[in-house]
């Protein structure tokens, strides 16, 4: 058997100025592995060669060519390759304002708009997501932006419904709430586990229960994803990436680079050079 070659990781995360709310990632991976995190919008991803598997709270998708992830806002998954060649896709992420607004148009039952699949066979969809990246490289708004809405309109009207919100009025959950809010707000110097308890007067092991139950992850890892969410604002704010880790409360730029690489697939530097090269080029990045 021929040995895997891993050294052709690539990827390229960045935003198309005509289409402000949306993220576009083209990437290959090997060996990266994306941890347990969320986003604030929703994610398309489409697999042109190899399998991603995706872990979700219901269980592992494996998602290959013809197939279209749909992932709703503040859902926590994980990601990696589900063959040792990788995985190559293109993802889209707009944001919850670009999907409510495709939704009002067509009409869809009020409330908020979600996806009831998680992962679909669909070619024709799929090849909608890879087009839609075509011509935002290419520079052609109009293209971009009608394939973008004819592609969410097919995934609302055969995959769409409304989401039900769960509310919880126990006393856990209104425990995760405000630790989430403690850690919100010290982002830089969060207490630790004992303490963050113990001024919510709870214990800290049923504070990392209830934590898990709301956001489907323990606080340090949901404070990890916070910090990159931050740092990613920063970024396009023009903030330096070492100014921004120590604003929000990594160790380092090296410790930084290592999170925010893992989670969001490219390092801030590129990242922030993808953002910086997008405006200056009014959004045509094409050679």
């Amino acid at each position: 058997m021929a040995e895997v070659d891993t050294t052709q990781e690539w990827a390229r995360h960045w935003q198309y100025t005509e289409l402000p709310q949306l993220d576009l990632l083209r990437a290959r991976y090997v060996r990266h592995t994306f941890p347990r995190h969320s986003h604030e919008g929703y994610v398309f991803g489409s697999v042109s060669s190899g399998v991603e598997d995706v872990g979700l709270p219901g269980g592992t998708v494996h998602a290959g060519p013809g197939t279209v992830v749909m992932i709703n806002p503040e859902v926590p998954h994980t990601a990696r390759a589900g063959v040792p060649e990788g995985w190559v896709y293109a993802t889209l992420y707009p944001s919850a304002q670009v999907i409510d607004g495709i939704a009002a148009e067509l009409k869809n039952p009020r409330g908020t708009v979600g996806f009831t699949e998680t992962c679909v066979r669909d070619p024709y969809a799929a090849r909608l997501i890879t087009d839609v990246h075509r011509a935002a490289e290419e520079g052609n708004a109009l293209a971009a932006d009608s394939v973008l809405r004819v592609l969410v309109a097919r995934l609302l009207n055969h995959h769409g419904g409304v989401l039900t919100a769960r509310v919880s009025h126990s006393a856990g959950a209104r425990d995760a709430a405000r630790a989430r809010a403690v850690l919100e707000e010290r982002m830089q110097r969060p207490p630790t586990l004992e303490a963050l308890a113990a001024e919510l007067g709870t214990g800290p092991f049923a504070l990392l229960r209830a934590f898990r139950k709301e956001y489907g992850m323990p606080p340090h890892t949901w404070l990890t994803d916070a910090r990159v969410r931050r740092t990613r604002r920063m970024l396009d704010a023009g903030t330096a990436p070492a100014a921004a880790a120590a604003v929000v409360g990594f160790t380092d730029q090296p410790h930084l680079n290592r999170h925010f690489t893992r989670i969001v697939g490219v390092p801030p530097g590129a990242y922030q050079r993808e953002r910086a090269r997008t405006y200056k080029t009014g959004g045509d990045t094409s050679p």
